[in-house]
């Protein structure tokens, strides 16, 4: 050790010629240097523990409590208006959060609230102390335990900012606006004290934190605008059929009778027409008529805040190492790359004079940070593309479904009816989606992090420095080869279409046979060549297409006979036939109009006392026609067409129909 704290290799037994002189020596502590020392921001470490006014543990020791009371309150007041007239009347329900079955309006409420515990479950899986509600412990099983308990904790939690909106009362909206003004308010005083945390990386906790602070901000405005409005024009009563508006548009839409002018097929279409219509069938429009499924709304919300949580731990736990890396590169480390051919070398003899390959080093290293950046990016615009696409063939399984065409959704022909698997897929649906989204986003990561870094490093940089690549020596030593398959693929292709293919006037007939088989036992051994790059393309273009379409869960990515075994596909098969049997809006709208009350026949005219007896036993003279029995008429054709485009009811009808009992057919005395 020299008295600078310097290091020299000059009495080393591995390298004794070689000198480093004081710069070099005191550049092998990274973290030392002046010159090659990185920023205070790349270290998490330097971050100063903070302590904010309203600790973790005081917060949920707070809010806890008051959810569970503000809980139980308003199931009392749910069971005193819907059930009872006096509160201690039985016991009282408990509240639902919301219904995820029907069409009730309140989409953005439900979205906010998933996607604010799945921004929980992520930073919960990577805290070391998953429950701030009991004080932190040492030990890996009771961490564990904690994780298992928090699991169930925070939705029990966010359960009340869900539940306060379902019984469309002022005193829901008022405690929901409480309990939203009180979790959005300590989280954010929490980020504006302590922004920045030693965690993983210093921005990681703020990055983390924003799609929860954003679904509070949207809960703490809309229970006020719900108050205000209930206080301004009095509380709704709850409706009768949840969505009935909905339906009921449906059902016009769908029985309307407007010439639609788009619906000429155009033959001869323009490659630009093509492409835009193509881009345009990732993009969901919504239409008259028809709504996404509440369910579907949260499974995709909640897959892109998982996506966004996963992609902001991987550009936070990758990119400032990368960073750290270059900063610190030294000339003794770029020694070793140059020994083992990593980095070009420029023919300098002692470490001294490594300024260029250095330079080179750390170029390489913003190269890899630049692939890593790009191909994230990549995969979080694929993902949410992908995404996307599954609403628009949601929408068109649904209606397919809808008007009974199972054998255009499914393989195979099912009968719509719940079952104890399609329920339990119906409630994994969304953390199905979720859970298949941040997975997909990991595979897609590897794999175009790969790409990018083979075609930069093969491609660009070669070209950048003037040197040879790798990849253009096998292509220029190898160009017989690629010329070969090129031409023999070619000639077969010339000698199908114009000497093994005789046009007649509807069909085409093979003709020249012998020229054919002499040809096919010829090219025999280049087919292999050629079989065995296409073999290479098939595994290349299935993990291509298999990493971007993972998210989705409407397509399986097996064989269509054993798409079966495929857990996504047949969870989404079984939601959907839970969500075509309850919630069929042709169904939803004819008992709409069965729940629907009569209107007030208007009061009998006063009749004249002065006339004779026999006058006013007389039956009057019954009215004519008029638009009350059209549309008493155009009601019940209403009803008729649900009952027949129903396919729930299908299998039912047919039964009744067999029975003779049920066509009101006598029966006779049964033989002994």
């Amino acid at each position: 050790m020299a008295p600078n704290g310097s290091v020299g290799f000059r009495d080393s037994p591995l390298e004794p010629g070689i000198f480093l002189d004081e710069d070099l020596g005191s550049d092998w502590y990274i973290y030392e240097s002046t010159e090659s020392a990185p920023h205070d921001d790349l270290f998490p470490d330097a971050i100063p523990e903070c302590h904010p006014t309203i600790s973790p543990q005081l917060y949920h020791t707070v809010m806890a409590p008051i959810s569970l009371a503000v809980l139980l309150a308003l199931s009392f007041l749910v069971k005193r208006r819907r059930l009872h007239l006096s509160c201690w009347n039985g016991v009282p329900g408990l509240l639902s959060p919301g219904n995820l079955l029907e069409q009730d309006g309140q989409r953005a409420v439900a979205a906010a609230v998933l996607a604010l515990l799945c921004s929980e479950l992520c930073r919960l899986l990577l805290d070391p102390d998953p429950l701030p509600l009991l004080p932190p412990t040492a030990g890996t099983t009771r961490a564990e335990f904690r994780k298992v308990l928090a699991l169930l904790y925070f939705p029990a939690l966010y359960l009340p900012l869900l539940a306060c909106a379902g019984p469309r009362h002022r005193l829901g909206y008022a405690a929901g606006t409480l309990l939203a003004w009180g979790h959005c308010g300590a989280q954010a005083w929490h980020r504006a004290q302590c922004p920045l945390a030693p965690k993983i990386h210093r921005l990681y906790s703020l990055l983390s934190h924003i799609p929860a602070l954003l679904s509070l901000s949207l809960l703490s405005l809309w229970y006020p605008a719900q108050l205000l409005r209930s206080l301004r024009n009095g509380d709704s009563p709850e409706p009768r059929i949840s969505g009935k508006s909905y339906y009921r548009k449906y059902l016009k839409a769908l029985l309307s009778k407007r010439d639609r002018k788009g619906s000429s097929v155009k033959i001869d279409e323009s490659l630009g027409s093509r492409i835009r219509s193509y881009l345009l069938s990732y993009i969901y429009i919504p239409e008259e008529g028809f709504r996404i499924p509440l369910k579907l709304v949260v499974s995709v919300t909640v897959a892109v805040i998982a996506v966004y949580q996963v992609a902001v731990l991987l550009l936070v736990a990758v990119v400032p190492a990368l960073r750290i890396i270059r900063a610190g590169m030294t000339k003794d480390v770029v020694v070793l790359l140059v020994q083992f051919g990593l980095v070009p070398s420029q023919g300098a003899a002692v470490p001294g004079d490594l300024e260029q390959e250095l330079r080179t080093a750390r170029h390489f290293l913003w190269a890899l940070e630049v692939c890593y950046i790009c191909s994230l990016v990549l995969c979080c615009l694929l993902t949410c593309a992908m995404l996307l696409r599954s609403l628009g063939m949601h929408r068109s399984n649904l209606r397919a479904l809808y008007q009974g065409a199972v054998l255009d959704v499914f393989s195979k022909a099912h009968i719509l009816r719940p079952s104890r698997e399609s329920l339990v897929c119906w409630m994994a649906f969304s953390s199905f989606q979720a859970a298949f989204a941040c997975l997909g986003l990991l595979i897609q990561q590897v794999i175009f992090f790969l790409c990018f870094v083979a075609f930069t490093f093969l491609v660009v940089i070669p070209l950048q420095l003037g040197t040879s690549s790798p990849l253009f020596g096998i292509i220029r030593n190898m160009w017989p080869f690629w010329l070969t398959l090129v031409v023999a693929v070619l000639v077969q292709h010339l000698l199908a279409h114009f000497q093994f293919l005789e046009q007649h006037s509807l069909q085409k007939e093979i003709t020249n046979r012998r020229v054919l088989y002499i040809v096919t036992f010829l090219l025999f051994p280049t087919n292999v060549m050629v079989g065995s790059m296409a073999a290479v393309w098939r595994v290349v273009i299935s993990g291509l297409y298999n990493a971007v379409h993972f998210c989705r869960l409407d397509i399986s990515l097996l064989h269509r006979g054993v798409e079966t075994f495929d857990p996504g596909y047949r969870t989404y098969c079984h939601y959907l036939r839970v969500e075509v049997s309850q919630c069929h809006p042709l169904m939803k709208a004819f008992c709409f109009l069965l729940l629907q009350p009569g209107r007030p026949e208007p009061p009998e005219p006063p009749r004249d006392t002065q006339l004779e007896e026999g006058l006013q036993l007389m039956h009057p003279k019954p009215p004519a026609p008029g638009r009350a029995r059209s549309r008493r008429i155009r009601a019940r054709w209403w009803v008729a067409y649900t009952l027949l485009h129903n396919p729930s009811l299908t299998a039912s009808r047919k039964t009744a129909l067999a029975d003779p009992a049920a066509n009101g057919a006598q029966l006779g005395v049964p033989r002994p």
